[in-house]
C-alpha cells in the first residue's frame, strides 16, 4: 500500500484583483483581521480551524490564459451560518452567483461574486465539523 497522498489539502486560495488594495480592505473587513504576509502585488490571510491561506494577487501576475470574471471551480469555505453568511457578502456588494440552496442533511451551499470578480463559494458541511471535532479528541 503507497502512503502517499496525491492531494493532501488545501495550501492556499488564490484570487485575482485589478484593485489589490480595494480586495485587502474588502477582505480584512470581511474576515475581521488583516492579512499576515505582504509583498507587492500580494497580499495573504490565514484563516479559519486548520489556517488555510486566502491570497489575493494583483491580475497583472494571472497566467496569460487565465480568464477575466467568474467561471470554474468554486472553492467552499466552511461557515456556520450560510444564510447569514451570504447576508453579510450581499451587504458588502457582493452578487448573488447562487443563493443558499440544501444539499442534503447538514449540507448547505451559496456562493457570491466578490466585488472584484471572483467566486467565493461558502457551506455548511457536517462532515467538516466532524472531522475537526474527530481531530480534537484525537
Amino acid at each position: 500500500m503507497n502512503d502517499i497522498q496525491t492531494l493532501r489539502g488545501l495550501t492556499t486560495v488564490s484570487f485575482w484583483t485589478d484593485d489589490l488594495a480595494a480586495a485587502k480592505k474588502w477582505y480584512a473587513k470581511l474576515l475581521g483581521i488583516e492579512p499576515y504576509f505582504e509583498r507587492p502585488g500580494y497580499v495573504e490571510f490565514r484563516l479559519g480551524d486548520y489556517q488555510h491561506e486566502l491570497g489575493l494577487i494583483d491580475r497583472t501576475y494571472a497566467p496569460n490564459s487565465a480568464k477575466t470574471g467568474p467561471a470554474g471551480v468554486i472553492v467552499y469555505w466552511h461557515v456556520d451560518d450560510v444564510i447569514g453568511t451570504f447576508n453579510k457578502l450581499m451587504s458588502m456588494g457582493a452578487e448573488e452567483y447562487e443563493a443558499p440552496t440544501e444539499r442534503g442533511k447538514g449540507f448547505i451551499t451559496a456562493s457570491v461574486v466578490d466585488p472584484f470578480g471572483n467566486i467565493l463559494g461558502i457551506m455548511y458541511n457536517q462532515h467538516y465539523l466532524d472531522v475537526l471535532d474527530s481531530t480534537k479528541k484525537a
